[in-house]
């Protein structure tokens, strides 16, 4: 901060850098101290009407439009971490008046200037910092030589009516405005009016692109402000940030990050973000972090956890507007997120091409789960994986019918060479006989999770349904899961997770296991499961699928039908392919079958 002496009134200039949570803080901080009577800000007089009304509308968001004489079109956002708007919103408050000082230019070059990273303001003050940046020289345009002295004039003319004056401006400014105060300065040309500024709504599609700083953070920044608490860290930031990013990624995927994940995480940003000169990681560099350590399905949940701006309105007073970084003339960096499809071709998609809540919590508010329906490509693996189950367990089966002897005579079905070579010592070979399997499977029962409840009768899966099949291809299914609602990803789309689920066929022929008392023998879940499959199996064997073999009362209670459990342990079988079918997808009605994959594929 700097302060000269004009006359009788003392002018302070408050160097920031536009766009940065830091620098607004400072202005939060430092001008209500300066007990100024005048605030001047960056900005042109012909915009005063339109800024102040964006600023009257925080904490939504704004944008400040008009058209140059070539056509070119300039947009100005007002949002609540930008340091100008933070000292236009401060005069507000504070009841000082506010001037706008800067020259209305048409043509800007818009330089992009190198400035050391923000958050070293953190970690070694404001004033340390200005006085350090202040040190290097910048690219400057006679167009903006013209500005500064616009800007040191209209200091002047205020320092005749008022004693104590803030100006807020850009760091590389500074320097050529407080020369430039000390000169006798003619009035300059400059525009006075301006016709054809708007001022729109920011939607909320936009808001995740274009802000300067994230939603996140412009929304802790709001929110702190509002407790007097405005100086925020972005490590401590990025880590609650990470925080509620692995509480929404394990409500949805049912999946923990182990926390060794989480320390390459927070090295692998520190790395990037000092190769490229920063203390601390921007966020497509905290992104690209959360790809390479944890998975594409977790980054996902950071950006759309990370750009979501909280103060967003689904009828505002003014006409909402999109835009991109393209139309704000500013540089993008992409990123694509490799993630799981349905279909067996493998694609790339655009981090943002999946559709999104216009707010949080939208699609969850609309859903009803009056009538619900699955969603057919994931009843086509479901029953697939059944099929080849069943096939799996007949050769295991066989497996066990099969007799191995010493050749005398005939060579049976073949050589065993495993047995040939374990006894190789005896110089003798081994043939095999193959006994055919009599019958066929009937049920099919997987259980991902046991679901016992916790001390305070808790489960973990308590919905409990019987389905149907729709047709003669599809089996009965009966399950226990999370509750259809409590993860909405799309209008009308909710994703659960099984604990375990039973296919029988034929289908059709299943009344709610549930609630029928045959099986209230049953000392849990996976269990109950079970006596129903067997009972409802109109083939001599049921296959089961889980971490632990079948009780002995499952076992007796398939005796006694003249019945066999044929026992897989569930670490037989692909730990991807499981989580892939043990998510779901239920469909608020037929219809929703229409649009579904276009929020389930890459779900």
């Amino acid at each position: 901060m700097l302060k000269l002496k004009i006359g009788k009134a003392d002018i302070f200039l408050l160097p920031i850098l536009h766009g940065k949570l830091e620098f607004a803080a400072v202005v939060h901080e430092k001008v209500p101290h300066l007990n100024p009577d005048v605030i001047a800000v960056e900005y042109p007089s012909t915009l005063t009407p339109k800024i102040q009304r964006g600023v009257r509308r925080l904490p939504y968001l704004s944008v400040v439009g008009y058209k140059e004489r070539d056509g070119s079109q300039i947009y100005l956002l007002i949002e609540p971490a930008e340091p100008l708007i933070e000292a236009v919103r401060l005069g507000r408050e504070m009841g000082v008046p506010v001037r706008f000082v800067d020259l209305d230019v048409e043509g800007h070059p818009g330089y992009k200037e190198v400035f050391p990273d923000s958050y070293a303001l953190t970690q070694i003050g404001y004033e340390r910092f200005c006085q350090e940046a202040l040190r290097f020289s910048f690219s400057k345009s006679p167009l903006d030589v013209h500005r500064e002295r616009t800007i040191a004039y209209h200091l002047q003319r205020l320092s005749r009516d008022f004693r104590r004056i803030v100006f807020v401006g850009g760091l590389a400014h500074i320097k050529a405005i407080a020369q430039f105060l000390q000169e006798d300065l003619p009035r300059p040309f400059e525009r006075l009016n301006r016709e054809g500024v708007e001022v729109y709504h920011l939607d909320a599609l936009s808001s995740r692109e274009v802000l300067s700083e994230i939603g996140y953070f412009q929304g802790a920044y709001e929110r702190a402000r509002g407790k007097g608490e405005a100086l925020l860290d972005r490590w401590q930031l990025y880590q609650r940030l990470l925080q509620e990013a692995l509480r929404q990624h394990k409500e949805k995927n049912r999946e923990e990050v182990p926390a060794h994940y989480l320390r390459v995480l927070f090295q692998f940003a520190r790395n990037y973000a000092l190769l490229e000169g920063r203390l601390c990681p921007d966020f497509y560099q905290f992104l690209v972090a959360s790809k390479g350590s944890v998975s594409d399905e977790f980054a996902w949940e950071v950006w759309e956890i990370g750009t979501r701006y909280p103060f967003q309105t689904e009828q505002p007073d003014l006409m909402p507007l999109r835009l991109s970084l393209e139309d704000l003339h500013r540089p993008q960096r992409k990123i694509r997120l490799f993630r799981k499809l349905k279909q067996k071709r493998r694609r790339w998609w655009p981090l943002r091409k999946k559709p999104v809540e216009k707010r949080p919590g939208e699609w969850k508010d609309a859903w009803k789960g009056i009538n619900i329906c699955s969603f057919p490509p994931e009843d086509l693996v479901v029953e697939g994986f059944g099929r080849q189950v069943m096939k799996k367990a007949l050769r295991v089966l066989a497996e066990d019918f099969r007799r191995v002897e010493p050749f005398l005579a005939s060579m049976k079905d073949g050589i065993d060479m495993r047995e040939t070579l374990r006894h190789w010592y005896e110089g003798r070979i081994y043939v095999r006989e193959d006994r055919p399997v009599s019958g066929k499977v009937g049920s099919v029962v997987v259980i991902f999770d046991e679901d016992l409840p916790d001390a305070r009768g808790q489960e973990r899966y308590p919905w409990k349904l019987t389905w149907h099949g729709e047709h003669s291809q599809e089996s009965d299914m009966a399950f226990y899961a999370t509750r259809a609602g409590e993860v909405v990803v799309g209008p009308g789309i909710s994703r659960c997770h099984y604990g375990g689920f039973m296919l029988t066929y034929p289908p059709m022929r299943v009344l709610d296991i549930w609630e029928d008392p045959l099986y209230d023998i049953a000392r849990n879940k996976p269990e109950r499961l079970l006596l129903a499959a067997v009972d409802y199996s109109l083939e001599r064997y049921i296959v089961y699928i889980a971490k632990t073999p079948p009780s002995g009362l499952a076992k007796n209670f398939a005796a006694r039908q003249d019945k066999k459990i044929i026992y897989l342990p569930l670490g037989q079988f692909s730990p991807l392919f499981l989580k892939k079918i043990q998510t779901f997808h239920v469909l608020e009605g037929h219809h929703v079958r229409l649009y579904a994959h276009h929020y389930i594929e890459g779900d």
